[in-house]
């Protein structure tokens, strides 16, 4: 393998790395990020009437629910193995369209949330473990 290669591979298994601890991070606040909207807390705000818009306390177990499997999932991503790999993706995709949908609500946290998804998405679909 080349030096540009091995380089890529380095920095691709730090950010996969990273990444996991992102999904569990990610997960834990998009949990606790649940139970504010199940508990109808303040921080969210309920604005005008959008086309694809659920209640706050659906929103709530959607988030809780995603948090709990996203955390496993980055949890589970530390072996590297490949089913956690896959699940890291497909999971980091439906969070994407999930807060997406979420923007109308919160905003900041929202485009947070896509742009770190996107970074754990490149990171895993990158890193072969066999390399390094």
């Amino acid at each position: 393998m080349s030096d540009e290669s091995l380089v890529k591979q380095g920095v691709a298994k730090g950010t996969s790395m990273g990444g996991a601890v992102l999904l569990v991070t990610v997960g834990v606040l998009e949990f606790f990020q649940g139970i504010s909207a199940i508990a109808k807390d303040d921080v969210i705000v309920v604005g005008i009437e959008y086309t694809y818009q659920f209640d706050v306390t659906t929103w709530g177990w959607i988030h809780l629910v995603l948090g709990v499997i996203v955390a496993a999932v980055g949890a589970a991503l530390f072996t590297g193995a490949t089913w956690a790999r896959v699940a890291a993706m497909v999971l980091c995709a439906l969070s994407i369209f999930v807060n997406f949908l979420w923007l109308p609500y919160y905003p900041a946290w929202s485009i947070t949330i896509i742009a770190l998804n996107a970074v754990v998405i490149w990171a895993v679909a990158t890193w072969n473990p066999e390399v390094i």
